[in-house]
């Protein structure tokens, strides 16, 4: 069974940066992608990054394009989100999600695991 664990969520103000960070356990994390998506209230879950693999692949969408950073330790199977000049629209919770597969995009349907949540608050 796969676990996926975010933390690192908090509230910071606007221009502000937070890391953060996706445990994962039970798949040999190497061998697949993870992104992060968020949701904010009232929205669809949205897409935010994603990184193949070995990490030497990156899709963003384009309204972090700049600002955010996805990353990956695969010897500590975590994944990581590096958000800097955050913006009050960034406000949602985010989570982290891994598919069945080396490579994936932005289509939430193409991820099989995914973490409980973490919030993060932008405030103005």
């Amino acid at each position: 069974q796969v676990q996926l664990v975010e933390s690192g969520g908090g509230l910071v103000q606007a221009g502000g940066s937070l890391r953060l960070s996706c445990a994962a356990s039970g798949r040999t994390f190497s061998r697949y992608a993870a992104a992060w998506f968020r949701q904010a209230p009232g929205k669809r879950r949205e897409f935010v990054a994603a990184t193949s693999g070995t990490g030497g692949s990156t899709l963003y969408a384009d309204s972090v394009k700049g600002r955010f950073t996805i990353s990956r330790d695969n010897v500590k199977n975590t994944v990581y989100l590096h958000m800097n000049s955050l913006k009050p629209e960034d406000t949602a919770v985010y989570y982290c999600a891994t598919a069945p597969r080396a490579v994936s995009g932005n289509y939430p349907g193409n991820y099989d695991y995914w973490g409980q949540g973490t919030q993060v608050t932008v405030s103005s």
